[in-house]
């Protein structure tokens, strides 16, 4: 069946249910795991009137977003190592998460995507938009999403 799991998080509470599913998955089915986080770039300062200065500078931003990557990614990892199944973690600055996603199931080639739904429908589905929704629409790895 699927041999290689791609499965995005971001830290969430919604995120690590997903983790916890998708390591039993990945457990019943035989399938290795990537653990994947798209981390977001230096956010580009706006001048102008009433505009607030962050003082950090791009590397602190960097660091502080690889340091987040790590934990959120070390953990999920030690899921699937205490349940048996074997994981990789992988990351990447994108602040495009669903390009990133796509781009790291192709890269690994995953042969599923597991990914987290908040659940979103009608207009506030359409307003914020949806990674998952994106996801399933542009990839072209079978997705299987979990709420």
């Amino acid at each position: 069946m699927f041999k290689h799991i791609l499965v995005p998080t971001d830290g969430s509470a919604l995120s690590e249910g997903t983790v916890a599913r998708a390591v039993s998955f990945a457990k019943e089915t035989g399938a290795r795991i990537t653990f994947f986080y798209a981390q977001p770039d230096f956010p580009m300062p706006i001048y102008g009137e009433g505009a607030l200065i962050d003082p950090t500078t791009p590397e602190q931003f960097s660091k502080s977003a690889t340091a987040e990557a790590e934990a959120i990614l070390n953990k999920a990892k030690a899921a699937a190592d205490a349940a048996g199944v074997a994981a990789d973690s992988d990351s990447t600055v994108n602040e495009v998460p669903y390009e990133a996603i796509i781009d790291a199931s192709d890269r690994h080639g995953c042969d599923l995507i597991f990914m987290a739904s908040h659940g979103r429908r009608g207009i506030a589905g359409l307003l914020l938009g949806s990674e998952t929704q994106k996801v399933l629409t542009l990839s072209k790895t079978p997705v299987l999403v979990y709420r």
